[in-house]
């Protein structure tokens, strides 16, 4: 962890450096996360159609029950980053592991809620009687493995905010790697099926948070920062936490909506949804590492007082994403024909898949400049004017989406209406970033 200078060129130049040497480690370290069910969507899929069906609404819980709390990793970013630009070494170091002991504590509580609930939850959701038993086990398995999630969110927080992305991406490698030999061993070697998928993921989500925390650790000890929890700390902490909990949630309950639509088409529909959603979380988390850049350019910017470098950066990264976007879009169309025979062999799902995936690929430039500009409204700390924008977009959302299955419409016309939801979420970013109220500078956001 070194400290990094208050203040960069506001050249294009200058902040393409910067944002390339923050942004291709952080890409690396975020496509890991989709890779883990990507791996297990793989594995899991050559079992059959219901196991992979039912690993698509258990996984789509599981993510929401974690990625609730993503505001462990969005928060912890910009507060650290500003502390640096600030100057102020131990007290970022401290704000971190305020949100690490809060992780810590989610998690416990999520487990004892996901437990008995998996079940009827699973059956809530629309999941078909030959998919439920799958999905059931793989939930229940996989909950145990969230607070180790939820670690791994806040400390991954930490080292953004301290401008290190690199770590990050050592860490998710070597996740990655464990979690597909032991996802391969455990379903196949040892013969545990889709259950032997959510241990394996387990077992590697464990080890990545203890590698976390050692780092973390050391460099707590390192600057003179105290590892113990602190009440006031970490209360002040979740509170500063719940607009991005209410945009998160709302984001969630977007995605939550497609996929309990799209398991009420039918099996096949489900399972090519799955894969869709896959890719497109893969392709979101590719546009997510300049968000990621953005979160701790901004917040240094902003903590050390310069509005301008703020501005000049922002201005940058839109342009890297939508340039970006339209790169995935058209390796999207070009890839086409090498991934799919990877996740199935069903000639029904290959048939959902084909025009879903256009639609996907045709959306990424739209979904460029919605990640950017959410991510430097996080770095700015402007947590609250996201909750609403994102209530507005789930209103818009959630009546055409449900109009889906009612019209006789298909997946095909779903994933419009999901592009539908980026479109009215990347003029709401727009609005607010043009407008220059996210701006505030200071350590600490008034």
């Amino acid at each position: 962890m070194t400290k990094a200078t208050a203040r960069g060129p506001h050249s294009a130049r200058g902040h393409d450096r910067e944002i390339l040497s923050l942004a291709v480690p952080a890409f690396g370290a975020l496509v890991a996360e989709p890779l883990f069910l990507m791996a297990d969507s793989a594995i899991v899929g050559h079992l059959g159609t219901p196991q992979l069906a039912g690993l698509g609404v258990a996984a789509a819980l599981l993510t929401t029950a974690v990625s609730v709390f993503v505001f462990l990793a969005y928060a912890t970013t910009a507060a650290v980053a500003r502390r640096v630009g600030a100057g102020d070494l131990q007290a970022a170091i401290r704000q971190g592991m305020d949100g690490i002991w809060l992780a810590l504590l989610i998690g416990v509580a999520v487990i004892a809620v996901t437990l008995p609930a998996a079940r009827p939850v699973v059956e809530l959701f629309g999941a078909s009687p030959t998919a439920a038993p799958y999905a059931t086990t793989y939930l229940r398995i996989s909950a145990i493995g969230i607070p180790a999630m939820l670690i791994v969110l806040a400390a991954t927080g930490v080292l953004r905010g301290l401008q290190d992305t690199r770590t990050p991406l050592y860490v998710a490698i070597g996740g990655f790697a464990a979690n597909a030999a032991l996802n391969l061993g455990l379903v196949y070697g040892a013969g545990l099926g889709i259950a032997g998928s959510a241990w394996g993921t387990v077992i590697a989500q464990y080890g990545m948070a203890a590698a976390y925390l050692t780092v973390v650790v050391r460099g707590a000890r390192q600057h003179g920062a105290s590892l113990r929890p602190d009440a006031a700390g970490i209360r002040a902490y979740a509170q500063a936490g719940v607009p991005l909990l209410v945009r998160t949630l709302s984001l969630r309950a977007v995605l939550m909506i497609a996929t309990a639509v799209a398991a009420r088409l039918g099996d096949a529909e489900i399972a090519a949804h799955q894969i869709v959603l896959t890719l497109w979380s893969l392709l979101a988390f590719a546009l997510d590492a300049i968000a990621i850049a953005g979160q701790a350019i901004i917040g240094r910017h902003l903590g050390a007082g310069d509005a301008d470098g703020a501005r000049a950066a922002c201005r940058r990264m839109v342009q890297w994403g939508i340039a970006s976007g339209v790169v995935l879009g058209v390796l999207v169309v070009a890839a086409r024909p090498l991934f799919i025979p990877m996740f199935t062999s069903d000639a029904a799902v290959r048939d959902a898949l084909l025009p879903t995936l256009l639609i996907v690929a045709l959306s990424q430039p739209v979904s460029g400049v919605v990640f950017i500009l959410d991510g430097v409204l996080m770095g700015a700390g402007d947590g609250p004017y996201l909750a609403w924008a994102m209530l507005v977009v789930l209103a818009v959302f959630a009546p055409v989406a449900l109009l889906v299955p009612t019209l006789g419409g298909g997946l095909t016309d779903l994933w419009w209406a999901m592009t539908l939801m980026m479109t009215v979420r990347m003029l709401s970013l727009w609005l607010r970033a043009r407008s220059g109220r996210w701006i505030v500078t200071g350590a600490v956001r008034a």
